[in-house]
């Protein structure tokens, strides 16, 4: 069972998903320095005061961005396979453990579904004004495309890293979209509402 250097965060990186970090401590500087030296990956794994969770994401680095004199840096990383912590172990300054990789059921989403899913996306966006950067429907893997590009926090982007069918991570992202838009929807209304401060209602007697 391999071994593979883990980084605890209180963030959650989906498979496709690029994102910023930076690396600051000594022992994470070690652990991402000997990633760049002999082009590994390292674990990325949600870790809260509820301790570590036990299904987290291999990070590929992706690109360095800055190099601090003090040995600091700012990279980007890319959600690569899952997998799920079977055991930590010691013996490095960072935190390791026995991983095991996790893969979806042989289940395949109906077309219809992906379609639905794109066109919530694209409402979603057009309601922040936010350049659409379509998704690849075709991927496999639509439902953390989607999740990668909407800030659905970091507890819902766990639930769906865990779930391992495909049309279901979908059914749940098509919730948590509807769910965004009437969200936006409502709170656009209300600042409208307050805008008009008592303006345009009707007084009698």
């Amino acid at each position: 069972m391999p071994e593979l250097g883990l980084f605890p965060l209180d963030v959650v990186l989906l498979p496709t998903e690029r994102a910023p970090l930076h690396i600051f401590e000594p022992r994470y500087r070690e652990l991402i320095g000997e990633c760049l030296a002999q082009e590994r990956e390292f674990g990325l794994v949600l870790g809260d005061r509820d301790g570590l969770r036990e299904i987290g994401t291999r990070a590929a680095i992706v690109e360095v961005l800055d190099e601090f004199p003090d040995g600091r840096l700012n990279i980007v990383i890319e959600g690569r396979e899952r997998f799920r912590l079977v055991e930590l172990t010691e013996g490095r300054a960072f935190t390791t453990g026995e991983v095991e990789a996790l893969a979806d059921e042989d289940s395949i989403s109906e077309r219809k579904q992906r379609e639905i899913v794109l066109e919530l996306y694209r409402e979603v966006a057009e309601l922040v004004e936010a350049d659409v950067d379509e998704p690849d429907p075709d991927s496999g893997v639509l439902s953390f495309e989607v999740a990668a590009r909407v800030d659905f926090g970091v507890e819902r982007k766990q639930e769906l890293l865990e779930l391992t069918s495909e049309p279901e991570r979908l059914t749940r992202v098509t919730d948590l979209l509807r769910q965004a838009s009437d969200g936006i929807k409502l709170e656009r209304e209300l600042a409208e509402r307050a805008s008009m401060n008592g303006r345009g209602v009707s007084r009698r007697g």
